[in-house]
């Protein structure tokens, strides 16, 4: 089945490959290329290609792309090496960027969700502590408006000119 297979030279250094009939073998580094990435990569490929997974070792991964064309040239195992290796490149770099703001995706994801529900209830306004307890507020920005600039006070009325006899009579 692997008849006529030799490495290629020309690939990422993280990255070994060798073209045999109508399949490519790579080998990677799992602590490089998480199994989920290549998960994810294999994934893509699944509409072109077959696609089988290997352990050898604990320090290596075997993925072998066999192409469901009869016989693909030279030219095209380069290109779906090269293309497989871009891909595998883009999902670590996702799963990456997922596990550094996993926090913050819970966060928007459960505030999202919360807001979701609706408004609260009565009873869930009755059940709710709206306790004056004190909180940090570094940069007192948790401050009305009045408290910053001063409340304006209306003024007083100026007083009424008193009544005289004349006008009292009058009325």
């Amino acid at each position: 089945m692997l008849a006529r297979e030799h490495p290629m030279t020309d690939t990422p250094a993280n990255v070994k490959a060798e073209l045999s009939r109508g399949a490519v073998n790579l080998e990677v580094d799992p602590s490089i290329y998480p199994l989920e990435a290549v998960y994810g990569a294999a994934y893509i490929f699944i509409d072109r290609c077959y696609v089988y997974l290997y352990r050898p070792s604990e320090t290596s991964l075997r993925i072998t792309l066999q192409t469901k064309e009869p016989e693909p040239g030279e030219e095209a195992l380069r290109a779906l090496v090269g293309e497989f290796s871009n891909e595998l490149l883009s999902c670590a770099w996702r799963r990456q960027i997922t596990q550094e703001n996993r926090t913050l995706i819970e966060a928007v994801t459960s505030q999202a969700l919360s807001g979701a529900m609706g408004s609260p209830s009565l009873d869930d306004l009755a059940d709710f502590d709206f306790s004056d307890d004190e909180f940090e507020d570094p940069l007192g920005i948790a401050q009305s408006w009045e408290e910053k600039h001063g409340r304006k006070t209306p003024k007083e009325p100026a007083p009424e000119p008193a009544k005289t006899e004349d006008e009292g009579a009058a009325s």
